[in-house]
C-alpha cells in the first residue's frame, strides 16, 4: 500500500499520470494500480514539481516600515534602512519573521529557497538567526544560505573576514556585491577573491552583480572570467545583472558568449528590478531587467527570483513564484506560447538547476515534493496565478484546500501567517 497517491494529474509536459508516494520518495508514475492511505484526485489539475526561489533576503523579510518607509524607493536608501535595522533586530525577531514567511511560502508550493544573509555586522546575528531558521524548516523547505557582504567585501572594514566567519559556521554559498565597492578595480578584485574562495572550499557562488543603471558596471565580465578560470561552471550565478539593460548591443555581443562559455547561470528578479531601477530617469525611463531571452538564446540557464517581500526595498510580495514569473513574462516580452511555458519552467526546473537541487522532479525515485494547481497547463497557471489545491513536501501533505474554498483564502495567507501577524 502506498502512503499517498496523486491520481490523474496533468504534468507540465501535457501528459496525464498518477504519482505514487511511499515515505519521502516517488515510487511509481504513469497508470498506477493499488491502494493508498491517502488519495488526492488531481483530475483536470496541473501537477508540477515545487516552486523554487533562487534569490531572496529572508533576514529582512516582513520588516516593511522598519525603521521607516523607503521614501525614494531606491536601492541605496533600502541598503541604508537595512543597515539601521540589522543592528537593532534581535535573533528571535528575525527568526519569527522568517518562519512566518516560510509558512506562507510553503502554502504556495514554494519548497526550496536560496536566501542571502547579510554578513556585514561583526555580531553576525543575521547568520545565527538564518541558520536556526534553516534547521527549523528543514522538514518541509530546502533553504540554502549565501554569505552576503551587503556593504562590500572590501568597503566594509571587516567585510571579508565576516564572509569567511559565516562560511565557517555553515553558510552554504559564497556571495558578493562588486558594484558597491569603492572603485571598479575593487569590485573586480572582489570577484577574483570570492571565486577563489568558492573554488578552494568547493562551494557555490552567487553574486549580486551589476545591480545598476550604469552601463559601465561590467563586473559580470570579470565574474565570467573567474568562473571559467576556476572551473566553477553552473556552481556560479550572477544575480540581477541589470546594467546589461543599459549596455550597447556591440558590447553585449561580446559579453554573452563569455557568460555562456563559463557555464554560469543568471538570476534576474523582475518585481524588484523594474521597481528599483530607473529611479533617476525622466523619460524614456529604463525598466532595468537584464537580457533574459538573449541569454537563453546563448544556452545560459536563467531563472526568475523573488528577491524581496515587504522589506526596506519592496513594499509588496506574496511568496508566490507565479507572480514573479507573470511579471517577468511581461517585462521580458515572453508572450509566445513556448516562451510562456518556459517562464513556468524558470520558477521550477531551471531554478532547481541553479540551486543544484538533487532528486528534484516527478520521476520515480525523485523526492516526493509537488504542487497541485487549479489550472490545466503551465500557461493557464501563470495567467490565473492559480490556487494551490494541495502541496506535498517530502511525502507529506502540508497544505490542502477544496476547490470551492480556494478563492476565499484571505490574501492567500496561510493561517499561521495570519495568526503571527494579527491579521483577520
Amino acid at each position: 500500500m502506498f502512503d499517498l497517491l496523486v491520481k490523474g494529474g496533468t504534468l507540465p509536459d501535457g501528459t496525464t499520470a498518477d504519482i505514487a508516494i511511499t515515505g519521502d520518495r516517488i515510487v511509481a508514475t504513469g497508470r498506477v494500480e493499488g491502494a493508498a492511505r491517502e488519495v488526492i484526485d488531481a483530475t483536470g489539475d496541473l501537477v508540477a514539481p515545487p516552486f523554487v526561489d533562487p534569490h531572496f533576503h529572508m533576514d529582512a523579510t516582513l520588516s516593511y516600515g522598519l525603521p521607516r518607509v523607503n521614501a525614494s524607493g531606491t536601492l541605496l536608501e533600502g541598503i541604508s534602512l537595512w543597515g539601521e535595522l540589522r543592528d537593532i533586530a534581535t535573533v528571535d525577531e528575525m527568526v519569527a519573521r522568517a518562519l512566518a514567511y516560510c509558512d506562507w511560502a510553503a502554502s504556495m508550493g514554494l519548497l526550496a529557497i536560496r536566501s542571502h544573509v547579510d554578513t556585514t555586522p561583526d555580531h553576525l546575528r543575521t547568520v545565527e538567526a538564518m541558520l536556526e531558521v534553516k534547521r527549523r524548516v528543514a522538514p518541509y523547505i530546502d533553504l540554502q544560505l549565501v554569505a552576503f557582504p551587503q556593504d562590500g567585501l572590501y568597503r566594509a572594514k571587516t567585510g571579508r573576514e565576516n564572509v569567511l566567519r559565516a562560511l565557517d559556521r555553515g553558510i552554504d554559498v559564497v556571495g558578493g556585491i562588486p558594484h558597491f565597492e569603492r572603485t571598479m578595480e575593487d569590485g573586480a578584485e572582489s570577484m577574483r577573491d570570492l571565486c577563489r574562495i568558492a573554488a578552494e572550499r568547493g562551494l557555490r557562488i552567487d553574486v549580486h552583480c551589476d545591480e545598476s543603471d550604469d552601463p559601465m558596471s561590467r563586473h559580470v565580465e570579470t565574474l565570467a572570467r573567474e568562473v571559467t578560470r576556476h572551473g566553477l561552471g553552473a556552481r556560479a550565478a550572477g544575480s540581477h545583472l541589470t546594467s546589461m539593460h543599459s549596455m550597447d548591443n556591440y558590447y553585449v555581443s561580446k559579453l554573452l558568449p563569455l557568460i555562456a562559455e563559463s557555464g554560469m547561470t543568471a538570476i534576474p528578479n523582475p518585481l524588484i528590478n523594474i521597481t528599483i531601477q530607473g529611479r533617476q530617469d525622466t523619460y524614456p525611463k529604463r525598466r532595468g531587467l537584464t537580457r533574459v531571452k538573449e541569454m537563453q538564446a546563448h544556452g545560459i540557464t536563467v531563472g526568475w527570483g523573488q528577491d524581496c517581500v515587504m522589506d526596506p526595498w519592496y513594499s509588496l510580495g506574496t511568496a508566490d513564484m507565479l507572480d514573479v514569473a507573470f511579471m517577468g513574462l511581461h517585462v521580458a516580452q515572453m508572450t509566445h506560447p513556448e516562451e510562456m511555458a518556459r517562464c513556468f519552467r524558470m520558477v521550477t526546473e531551471d531554478n532547481a538547476k541553479i540551486m543544484g537541487l538533487e532528486g528534484y522532479g516527478l520521476k520515480k525515485g525523485d523526492i516526493a515534493s509537488l504542487v497541485v494547481l487549479n489550472a490545466g497547463n503551465p500557461t493557464e497557471a501563470l495567467r490565473l496565478r492559480a490556487e494551490r489545491l494541495a502541496v506535498v513536501s517530502k511525502g507529506k501533505v502540508i497544505s490542502r484546500r477544496s476547490r470551492n474554498d480556494a478563492r476565499l483564502t484571505l490574501a492567500r495567507r496561510p493561517e499561521s501567517v495570519r495568526r503571527r501577524h494579527g491579521m483577520p
